[in-house]
């Protein structure tokens, strides 16, 4: 155990509804901060990298279907929006790492940091319209143009409430 009281972090109370806002003071360095960081978006990718492989995957195989070939000129041009996409999302959460290993003892952490957290909030809006596109398609083939905008346009705004609304929401309570 170390000693000294600068180096040890209080451990924190138990919450109870009745608390107010709790300190989030976690009294480390800059680099101990950065690390940190650097960890949890490399979570987050490992997250999103594979739900987004997995669609990706998903829609590089479609062609190779049987029921392809029924697919009008709106449905193969939307696949084929969606297919790149999927790609530009899975190069997008490729990118922190490659930025990371390129940029290996540079000591420019802070840079890979913040550049990193905007490719992944970038991805994750990618994402999220890759998934109401997806259903956009998927609801197209199998029951009709109509319920694929509807399904669409359904999942997208749920999205957005997941991604922009409640998060505010959140904010504005705390």
């Amino acid at each position: 155990m170390n000693a000294d009281p600068k180096d040890s972090s209080p451990q924190d109370p138990p919450l109870s509804e009745a608390d107010g806002p709790t300190d989030y003071a976690r009294h480390e360095t800059r680099a101990a901060q950065l690390d940190r960081n650097w960890n949890e978006i490399l979570q987050e990718i490992r997250v999103l990298q594979t739900g987004s492989q997995i669609v990706a995957a998903f829609l590089i195989v479609l062609p190779f279907q049987s029921r392809f070939e029924i697919l009008d000129a709106f449905q193969v041009g939307w696949y084929l929006g969606l297919l790149v996409l999927a790609l530009l999302i899975v190069a997008l959460l490729l990118a922190p790492v490659s930025m990371h290993r390129s940029l290996f003892r540079r000591r420019v952490k802070d840079d890979i940091v913040t550049a990193s957290n905007r490719i992944v909030k970038l991805a994750l809006v990618m994402l999220g319209l890759l998934l109401a596109g997806v259903v956009l398609l998927i609801f197209d083939v199998v029951v009709g143009r109509g319920a694929g905008i509807a399904a669409g346009a359904v999942l997208l705004t749920i999205v957005l409430c997941l991604q922009v609304v409640y998060p505010r929401v959140m904010v504005a309570r705390s």
